[in-house]
């Protein structure tokens, strides 16, 4: 606890002023520290982890066998390396747009809101990690579409027509 010092033991002579002691006890403030800490974890609840729910398809044989998609409805995206993203949409004709976008703000997030403005509710999404693309690029596609709320989406291995489109694409570009 804290002491006074009340000064020697003169007895007569010059009385000297008495001189206090500096030191303050710091007991206190420890002890109300881990009260407030335990109070802290005690009152915090844990948030759990959310589920986030991947329409993986299964292996089919043959192509009867396969869901029907709607063309229209879905947009393609292609994880590249460097983190590329590559997306495109199939037209009426069975052609397709292809573009190149990266992660930005202008990037992929943007392209996603104007497909869903234009399709809606149903919009569907592809997602095809490519051999070089980063783990951490997936994560980020999933967290771009679970923050638009678009609740439709699919995992898929790219195909060698994807490889072929990256391919031409980056060619283009160089």
């Amino acid at each position: 606890m804290a002491e006074i010092n009340t000064g020697g033991g003169d007895k007569g002579g010059k009385k000297r002023s008495k001189k206090m002691s500096t030191k303050v006890d710091m007991t206190p403030m420890v002890d109300l520290a881990f009260l407030l800490i335990t109070f802290f974890m005690l009152a915090t609840t844990l948030t759990k982890q959310q589920k986030f729910d991947f329409a993986v398809p299964p292996d089919v044989k043959d192509q009867k066998d396969q869901p029907e998609l709607k063309a229209s409805n879905a947009i393609t995206l292609i994880l590249g390396k460097d983190d590329a993203v590559y997306w495109y949409v199939m037209n009426q004709d069975g052609t397709t747009d292809f573009h190149k976008t990266d992660f930005s703000e202008d990037g992929i997030r943007a392209t996603l809101i104007e497909r869903k403005k234009a399709v809606g509710k149903n919009l569907n999404v592809v997602i095809k990690p490519m051999k070089d693309s980063k783990y951490k690029n997936l994560v980020d596609i999933i967290d771009e579409l679970g923050i638009l709320g678009i609740g439709k989406q699919a995992l898929v291995d790219a195909t060698p027509n994807d490889i072929q489109l990256v391919q031409a694409e980056n060619a283009s570009v160089n």
